[in-house]
């Protein structure tokens, strides 16, 4: 991995950051085995106990040992500033063949601008703010990213601007342009593809000038009609299928071959694709579908992308491989609150510029069936999912802090209550801690099913528990989820830690019990896929479910509401929805009840 020793802003406190560490063993074991018992039943129970007494101390004992001394050598010994980051990398993305929509993207839905109702005015403002983030964060000026303990690993930035994933068997790429020798952003309209330079005789492009070259394309007389073989719809495919069908459009005949990698190396190495979508999605859920998944056509699912429609509604869609949401919520914030507090410098010319050019592609009869076939891979996939947005208004994390709780784990148990009012019981449910007060740090996980959330499930939907009890569970069950978030925040979780002993094993070394148990696999299979990323500048945010039995859910904490997307392969987001706000108000309503109770005494 290359190192950075930079001395600029961006990368102050970088050298002397700490590296991921290696959990002991038995806390590790320990800890898992506790984090089991919500989904087992006593016999089930017995044996994954057998299971972690064995990797302890019994016949297992002696190869768990040898992959936990293995992984201690690759943290200290291989000269690797984080054992996990290569593995998680190529495991989680790279490698991952899956579509890309859904399973590895996410969007943001930006709140609507009341001055630019209009997609390429709102568009171009996004991209002037887009472009004076880009400068600081390339020259190194931009400030690091801090938590509680100091600053946070900021090598992920790079990824932002001027990169793409590149589809490659067995495991994709990530590829970097020279960020000062890539000024063109490349544009989507009907599916036809269209470039212009941001800077003009040495000068940026003003938001004037930038919306007149949108415009251009918009009126562009190509664009009157959809193009007849989207070449985007590819990026939409399983990643083998794009894989040779970018080698299939690398080797069209005569002089297209030649044309086409001409045309991708525009597209790869652009600053960021914005896609200028015809259609005008009003309510919350249309905008979130359309910013999801779009039409398939109109999109490069490999870049980042702003989307901006018609009437104005614009949104973000990240694409994830080499960099978490964190980086990319401060990019679309900064970009939306400076807009907003108009400290974005807009410029004010409005020069004759060289007319957006039209990339082209040469497609021959093969070509045109990958992108058939992609098209109607893309829609059945699509069709198979649903998605709901619960915009709560009820309260959000003023209300929450006057309570005296955290708001994450707040939330969290309002969509753990949520589920058990669903299905009866609780569900292994993943929430991403980051890691990067480590360098290279990217996520751990939180497991916020525990013993004690389900313990104050159980006393919420029975009616004969008292107030006080349900509010001592749900201390209990908060005091334990912001136990397992700290530590995992630590990179003391217990994900990572069995999946780097698992990576470990050597061909024809006995497999620990510890992976063979169904609890195993059971516990790690994330029914609900939870992820906080809150800013007042976001109308909605979103991503998909990480396992058909199962829904995601992306979820903002605001000064005065709450947000909740839900997404699944049709296992009833709207019910799921109905019970999230249902566990919200039960859940401010007991507190409530128990405050004016306290008033009462107090009187007396």
């Amino acid at each position: 991995m290359a190192r950075n020793n930079s001395t600029k802003p961006m990368y102050q406190g970088q050298a002397d950051m700490p590296q991921l560490p290696v959990p002991p063993l038995e806390q590790t074991l320990n800890k898992y085995l506790r984090t089991t018992i919500p989904h087992q039943d006593a016999e089930s129970l017995k044996r994954t106990q057998a299971a972690v007494e064995s990797a302890l101390s019994g016949k297992d004992a002696e190869i768990v040992k040898t992959l936990q001394k293995r992984l201690e050598d690759r943290a200290t010994k291989q000269g690797k500033e984080n054992w996990l980051s290569e593995w998680w990398n190529e495991a989680a993305y790279m490698a991952y063949r899956d579509p890309v929509v859904p399973y590895v993207s996410y969007y943001y839905a930006h709140k609507d601008d009341k001055t630019r109702k209009d997609g390429p005015k709102r568009a171009a403002a996004l991209l002037k703010a887009f472009l004076a983030f880009r400068r600081l964060l390339e020259t190194e000026q931009l400030a690091p990213e801090k938590g509680k303990a100091g600053p946070l690993c900021m090598r992920s930035y790079k990824w932002m601007f001027n990169s793409t994933r590149l589809p490659v068997i067995p495991a994709d790429v990530g590829v970097k342009y020279d960020w000062e020798k890539n000024n063109h952003v490349v544009v989507i309209r009907g599916g036809k593809y269209f470039e212009f330079d941001t800077v003009h005789d040495g000068q940026e492009l003003s938001a004037q000038e930038i919306e007149n070259q949108l415009n251009k394309i918009r009126n562009h007389p190509s664009a009157a009609a959809p193009a007849e073989h989207p070449v985007g719809a590819l990026t939409s495919d399983n990643r083998d299928v794009w894989t040779e069908s970018r080698k299939a459009l690398l080797g069209v005949s005569g002089k297209g071959g030649e044309i086409n990698k001409a045309a991708l190396e525009r597209i790869d190495s652009s600053i960021i694709v914005i896609c200028l979508d015809e259609t005008s999605p009003v309510n919350a859920e249309d905008v979130g579908m359309k910013l999801w998944f779009g039409d398939g056509k109109n999109r490069f699912y490999d870049k980042q992308q702003i989307v901006a429609f018609d009437n104005g509604k614009t949104g973000f869609m990240g694409e994830h491989s080499m960099m978490d949401g964190t980086p990319t919520l401060r990019l679309n914030d900064f970009s939306l609150q400076a807009l907003e507090a108009n400290k974005i410098d807009l410029g004010s010319g409005n020069r004759s510029l060289p007319e957006p050019k039209s990339i082209e592609f040469n497609l021959d009869a093969n070509v045109e069936r990958r992108i058939k076939d992609s098209i109607k891979n893309f829609e059945d996939l699509k069709a198979k999912h649903e998605l709901s947005i619960l915009e709560f208004q009820g309260y959000g994390k003023g209300a929450i802090k006057k309570f005296k709780c955290s708001p994450d784990a707040w939330v969290q148990m309002v969509i753990q209550l949520a589920y058990f009012k669903m299905y009866g019981k609780p569900c292994p449910t993943y929430e991403s801690a980051q890691t990067r007060k480590f360098k290279w740090g990217r996520t751990e996980t939180i497991r916020s099913a525990s013993v004690e959330s389900k313990a104050f499930c159980e006393a919420m939907e029975d009616l004969g528990a008292s107030d006080a009890e349900k509010y001592d569970k749900f201390q209990a069950a908060v005091k334990q989820h912001l136990s397992y978030a700290s530590a995992a925040a630590d990179g003391q979780g217990v994900d990572r830690h069995l999946f780097g002993l698992k990576r470990l094993l050597k061909e024809g070394e006995p497999i620990p019990e510890i992976y063979q148990d169904p609890a195993y696999a059971k516990t790690s299979t994330w029914k609900l896929s939870t992820s906080q990323i809150s800013s007042e500048t976001f109308a909605s945010w979103g991503f998909g479910e990480v396992t058909p039995e199962g829904f995601g859910c992306a979820y903002a904490i605001k000064e005065n509401s709450l947000t909740f997307t839900l997404t699944s392969l049709k296992l009833g987001t709207a019910n799921l929805k109905h019970y999230i706000n249902e566990a919200a108000i039960e859940l401010r309503d007991l507190h409530l009840r128990l405050q004016k109770a306290e008033a009462a005494k107090s009187k007396i």
